[in-house]
């Protein structure tokens, strides 16, 4: 396996077809089905609770179905037992062997499945060049930072040529800088060698950097699947504006709507959007923190706020502002002072980071 090209099993695609998962009288997962096709990353994201583990957990044989069908690369693997499923998977704690070094965990998986020793290790250290760790087999994990131990456990997952590559919280033993860069080097790696990987994580800002597409689960159901600017930029329900990025969610009324614009009536501000599937009549908005635009007031505006706190932390501004009986939560990174507590101000939107959102 040569680092660069490393000759990897083609991608394979994943279907839950009508899925059902039952854990006694508790129906954890009650219906799903989606599609992942070959080549992507795709993520699982939604709060504690919400069946994202549990899917993937069936998706590795960890767990069976109640009922349903699922398929990896055409193949219907709902009853085969998770060796026999052509996946692998890279768990929240890494599972490294402690006792064994960098190299020897990546070659444990290749020389189990019958693979000769020195073979096996010649695997194992291309693996390890390909996550960046060439030179490093010899090391043991205690001796490897968290994101070095990650990048560990990837490679042991990769050099057994998976159809799709699952990955269950990978980051979540990083702090927040690690962590910024190593999603950073598992998204490179995932583009450059087009391997399918189906990732879980309850982080929105970690699911947005890396994925083709992301599938939001709440309470066992899929409450909006689409790319990441897609979830952002329209969500289609309140619990989707609030959980992918932030959003201030507030009633309006639609005053009219042609040629696919909205004219819509905040508190008496008046503004232009995409109607996407909104009619005339009361709806409601998600107004991100950045799309909300604060300044002195001088005379009269359309629509007047009263600050009620501000924090000034650095790159921007953070500010909670009564507006029409609700209280917003704005960020400015355009400040250079926060305007104090207090004071009234004119309120603005700006187009980008509003959306009209079903219910």
């Amino acid at each position: 396996m040569n680092p660069a090209s490393p000759a990897l099993n083609q991608p394979g695609s994943v279907i839950f077809e009508n899925v059902r998962k039952s854990f006694g009288v508790f129906t954890a997962i009650p219906d799903l089905s989606f599609t992942i096709e070959p080549g992507t990353l795709v993520t699982l994201l939604g709060p504690s609770g919400c069946g994202k583990t549990t899917t993937l957990r069936m998706l590795a044989g960890l767990e069976h179905p109640t009922s349903g069908r699922i398929l990896i690369g055409g193949k219907d693997v709902t009853l085969l037992p998770a060796n026999e499923r052509d996946v692998s998977m890279v768990f929240q704690s890494y599972a490294l062997f402690p006792h064994m070094s960098a190299l020897d965990n990546v070659a444990y998986g290749l020389e189990s499945s019958g693979l000769k020793r020195k073979e096996a290790r010649e695997k194992a250290e291309d693996g390890l060049a390909l996550v960046g760790l060439a030179g490093m087999g010899a090391r043991l994990p205690a001796e490897l930072s968290g994101g070095q131990q990650q990048r560990v456990a990837v490679a042991r997952a990769l050099v057994l040529e998976p159809q799709v590559l699952l990955l269950d919280e990978p980051l979540s033993n990083l702090d927040a800088r690690l962590r910024r860069r190593v999603r950073s080097e598992i998204r490179d790696l995932q583009q450059r060698l087009g391997f399918t990987a189906v990732y879980v994580t309850h982080d929105q800002e970690e699911a947005l950097a890396v994925s083709d597409r992301i599938v939001v689960m709440k309470e066992g159901v899929i409450a909006q699947q689409g790319a990441p600017h897609e979830l952002y930029e329209s969500p289609a329900s309140p619990f989707i504006a609030d959980f992918i990025g932030e959003a201030n969610v507030v009633d309006c009324v639609v005053e009219s709507v042609e040629a696919g614009r909205a004219t819509i009536n905040y508190a008496g501000l008046v503004q232009s959007l995409p109607a996407r599937a909104a009619r005339p009549g009361p709806a409601r908005l998600a107004i991100r923190p950045g799309a909300i635009t604060l300044s002195p007031l001088a005379g009269d505006a359309p629509l007047k706020g009263r600050i009620t706190s501000a924090a000034y932390l650095g790159g921007h501004v953070e500010y909670e502002v009564e507006v029409a009986g609700a209280t917003l939560f704005v960020t400015d990174a355009s400040a250079a002072i926060a305007l104090p507590p207090r004071s009234e101000v004119a309120v603005g939107l700006r187009e980008r980071g509003i959306a009209l959102i079903a219910g």
